[in-house]
C-alpha cells in the first residue's frame, strides 16, 4: 500500500502495472479490496490504481472538519488524480462510488480519458430505495455505531439491506473486512455517518444535468441480475452520455466485480484500449 496526502486526509492506494492509467472507484462501506479479482487481470497492460476511498472501511480518518459531503468526495477522487499527475484516466466506479464517478466527470473531466460505470447510484436513486432507511438512521446519534458492532455477525452481513444481495454468493471474508475499520475507529466511523447523512438525490440528478458536456467515451457495463440497480438505469445512463454504450453482464450483482471478475476486466481492457473518437479523427486526417 502506498499512501499519498491531499488537503483532506491520506489516502492509502494500491498501483501495479504499467502504462495508460485506471483508477477503480468503490463504494460506501467497501475498500479497495473489492476490486482483488479484476485489478490484477487489468494490470496485465495498465497501470491500475486501487485506493481505499473514504467511504467508511478505510483504516485512515480523513482530517477533523473536512467536508465528506457526496460532492466533496467527487472533488477528493479529482484532487487524487490530479496529485499523482495522470493523464487520460479510465475512470471505472461502482455502487455509490459510481455516483461519485458522475459527479467527478461532469465538474472536473480534464484529467479522463473516459468513464466506466458498473452497477452504482444515479438519477432519483442516491441512495436506493432499499438503503433509504439507512440514511434516515445514520442522522441518528450513534446509530451508525450499533449498526456496525451487529454487523460483526456473519447473518446480519447476509441480510438484503445489508450485503446480502450485492452479490450472487456470499463473500463473508470481504464483507467482515469492510466493517471492521469504521467500528473500531471511531473517527471513521463518525466521517462514515456524516457521509451518509448527505446522500440526497439533487446531487445525482445535479450531474445528471450535464452528462452532454462530458464527450468522452463511457462504458455502462451493468449486471443483468442486479436487485437496487435495475437494467433500466443502465439503459437510461448510456441514453443520456453522448458517446456512451451498454454491455450487460449476465449472473452478476451489484458487486459485477466479484460475481463475473474476468468478464469485466475484459470488458475494461478492451473499453480502455480502443482509440477516442478525437484520436481517431486525427489518426484519418
Amino acid at each position: 500500500m502506498k499512501e499519498l496526502t491531499l488537503p483532506q486526509g491520506t489516502i492509502r492506494y494500491r498501483d501495479a502495472g504499467t502504462g495508460p492509467p485506471i483508477v477503480l472507484v468503490h463504494g460506501l462501506l467497501a475498500n479497495g479490496e473489492l476490486w482483488r479479482d479484476v485489478a490484477p487481470l487489468l494490470a496485465a497492460d495498465h497501470r491500475v490504481i486501487t485506493p481505499d476511498w473514504p467511504l467508511g472501511s478505510q483504516e485512515l480518518p480523513l482530517k477533523a472538519g473536512v467536508d465528506v459531503s457526496p460532492p466533496a468526495m467527487a472533488q477528493l477522487i479529482a484532487d487524487f488524480i490530479e496529485a499523482l499527475d495522470l493523464h487520460g484516466v479510465t475512470l471505472v466506479g461502482n455502487d455509490t462510488g459510481g455516483a461519485l464517478c458522475q459527479m467527478a466527470a461532469v465538474s472536473r473531466p480534464e484529467r479522463l480519458g473516459r468513464l466506466v460505470l458498473t452497477p452504482c447510484d444515479a438519477y432519483e436513486h442516491f441512495p436506493p430505495p432499499a438503503f433509504a432507511p439507512l440514511v434516515m438512521i445514520a442522522r441518528v446519534p450513534g446509530a451508525v455505531g450499533l449498526i456496525l458492532q451487529a454487523s460483526r455477525l456473519r447473518a446480519v452481513r447476509r441480510l438484503p439491506n445489508t450485503y446480502g444481495l450485492l452479490t450472487m454468493k456470499p463473500h463473508d471474508d470481504l464483507t467482515a473486512a469492510f466493517v471492521a475499520p469504521a467500528r473500531r475507529n471511531a473517527d471513521v466511523r463518525r466521517q462514515t455517518a456524516r457521509f451518509l447523512s448527505g446522500f440526497d438525490k439533487r446531487h445525482t440528478l445535479a450531474a445528471a444535468a450535464r452528462f452532454k458536456e462530458f464527450d468522452k467515451p463511457v462504458l455502462v457495463a451493468w449486471a443483468r441480475n442486479d436487485r437496487f440497480f435495475t437494467l433500466a438505469d443502465g439503459e437510461r445512463l448510456a441514453a443520456d452520455f453522448p458517446d456512451a454504450r451498454l454491455q450487460v453482464i449476465d449472473d452478476a450483482r451489484t458487486f459485477v466485480m466479484l460475481d463475473q471478475p474476468k468478464e469485466l476486466a475484459e470488458m475494461i481492457a478492451a473499453f480502455a484500449r480502443e482509440p477516442s473518437r478525437a484520436r481517431s479523427a486525427e489518426l484519418q486526417a
